[in-house]
């Protein structure tokens, strides 16, 4: 059982709890991305087991009326084991969303498995007419490579800061040149597309720049944040007409994801303690 210190961020440990909270946010405007907890598996049991529980998941979504798709982690599909098993893996997904009409996300990792994802998107969103979406990270010095290369391909483009502590030889590693990258690829994608841009950043100014750069280029948008951070922000940007998605993950390896929230943001630290005391 997850412990309330943790669910702000975690939508508990089964589909069932998971959709209860798609359909909690669904009420105030916000869509739900749902991602199964887990990565970086070393077996393909564990890996082939995650993917048929997505695909499962999927059908699931596609039975009801939520408003919810999908993201997966390549290292969770078998990308550490072998590219064909991550290939495999994922193909299954996105053929059990186009069959029941349901999106699916693919999350971007480190920096060594970025080649074999974007290859595997190309793929899989020309050959399933635009159901697939990827996420890029603009702290890597390759990206506006990477976003040349696919800005014509259907579907959706997530555009992150990134998270990965890499090399500064192939990354940006100070906050100002991450913010700079970040609002010219954000720029370049309003500039180049015409609709599937994702915003997945928290940090107002971008949020702000985006529907800028929306009310300049007229391309259509969506901001994407992750469950337990700024829902309020959430709240009221889908209540002024903004596509809006929560990234809400569930399953029982909550644990680790639950510390890296903690210490990823200061005012996480201070909620947590705040529970721990009861105040």
């Amino acid at each position: 059982m997850i412990p309330p210190i943790a669910s702000r961020f975690v939508a508990g440990e089964t589909p069932a709890t998971a959709f209860d909270h798609v359909r909690q946010y669904n009420e105030d405007g916000v869509k739900v991305i749902l991602n199964l907890l887990g990565e970086h598996y070393a077996d393909r049991e564990n890996a082939d087991a995650d993917a048929d529980a997505y695909v499962s998941l999927v059908r699931d979504i596609g039975n009801t009326d939520l408003d919810a798709c999908v993201s997966v982690k390549p290292s969770q599909l078998g990308i550490d084991i072998g590219a064909d098993v991550f290939r495999e893996n994922f193909r299954r997904i996105v053929e059990a969303g186009d069959e029941h009409d349901v999106f699916v996300w693919c999350d971007m990792e480190d920096h060594e498995t970025t080649d074999i994802t974007l290859d595997a998107f190309e793929e899989l969103a020309r050959e399933f007419d635009g159901g697939v979406g990827q996420c890029v990270q603009a702290n890597l010095r390759r990206t506006r490579e990477d976003l040349e290369r696919i800005v014509d391909v259907p579907g959706k483009i997530r555009l992150v800061k990134g998270a990965y502590d890499e090399p500064n030889d192939i990354a940006y590693t100070d906050k100002a040149s991450v913010n700079e990258a970040y609002r010219e690829d954000l720029e370049y994608l309003f500039k180049e597309r015409d609709d599937g841009i994702a915003v997945g950043s928290h940090d107002p100014k971008m949020i702000s720049f985006a529907s800028e750069l929306h009310a300049e280029y007229g391309a259509d948008y969506e901001v994407q944040l992750l469950m337990g951070v700024r829902e309020d922000e959430q709240r009221r940007l889908a209540s002024e007409g903004v596509e809006t998605w929560q990234y809400a993950p569930y399953g029982d390896k909550w644990f680790s994801y639950f510390y890296r929230r903690v210490r990823e943001r200061k005012e996480n630290v201070l909620f947590a303690l705040r529970a721990i005391a009861g105040v």
